[in-house]
């Protein structure tokens, strides 16, 4: 299994839990968007304490980058990957991941689910493929929401943001589930991809297949 020191080169805050972290890209290191890798931290103790992250930087760029939530906890990678700045390492391990782009579709995400589908979207923005692509994300809150800036600057109405915290204006209220999907997928055939805490990936795999979606165009991380 290959493995890979290197140093984190920039680390930007995102949101009020959630940083970027542009790292050195090892030479031949390739992966297709949507894919990820186990993350370690190259310091006493933590060198064995790996956690998966997804690229979110584009396969050509000569950095990578992980946009990593922070989760507070004694023991939490997160925590201590949110405490580390420019020059101190990373252990990058092999590539791997079940989610990448088919065609268009609808991009259900809830949370740092998101992640999967910044680097599919970004690269479909680059190529010009974004037409009849649709992005759900859900979160508690306005202020939780990653990249929505860029996000809404590549596709407009397409992105559609929806609280179940908070009502303010430009974004809706509520949970994505059956009725929503209902009222708001206008077709059932396209692809959907979907991202988030494993107990709302199970319940809109099953909101979608009740409501007529073909099993074979649903990807999500198995």
């Amino acid at each position: 299994m290959e493995s890979h020191i290197v140093k984190i080169k920039t680390v930007l805050q995102v949101t009020h839990d959630v940083k970027s972290f542009r790292i050195e890209k090892p030479n031949g290191y390739q992966f297709v968007a949507g894919q990820a890798t186990e993350v370690a931290i190259n310091k006493p103790g933590w060198e064995n304490e790996r956690r998966p992250f997804t690229f979110t930087s584009l396969n050509d760029e000569p950095t990578l980058e992980f946009t990593i939530k922070r989760y507070i906890g004694h023991n939490s990678v997160t925590n201590q990957l949110h405490l580390l700045v420019p020059g101190d390492e990373l252990i990058l391990h092999d590539v791997w991941g079940a989610i990448e782009y088919k065609g268009p579709g609808y991009f259900i995400a809830g949370g740092a689910g998101i992640t999967p589908f910044i680097a599919i979207l970004r690269q479909l923005h680059r190529d010009n493929q974004l037409a009849g692509n649709t992005l759900f994300f859900a979160n508690k809150t306005a202020a939780d929401v990653i990249y929505e800036e860029e996000f809404t600057s590549m596709m407009g109405k397409n992105a559609v943001y929806i609280l179940s915290r908070e009502q303010k204006d430009g974004y809706e209220n509520g949970t994505i589930n059956a009725d929503y999907l209902r009222s708001h997928v206008t077709d059932f055939n396209k692809h959907f991809y979907v991202c988030g805490p494993d107990k709302m990936v199970a319940d809109i795999n099953a909101s979608l297949t009740t409501l007529g979606a073909k099993p074979d165009l649903v990807v999500f991380e198995k």
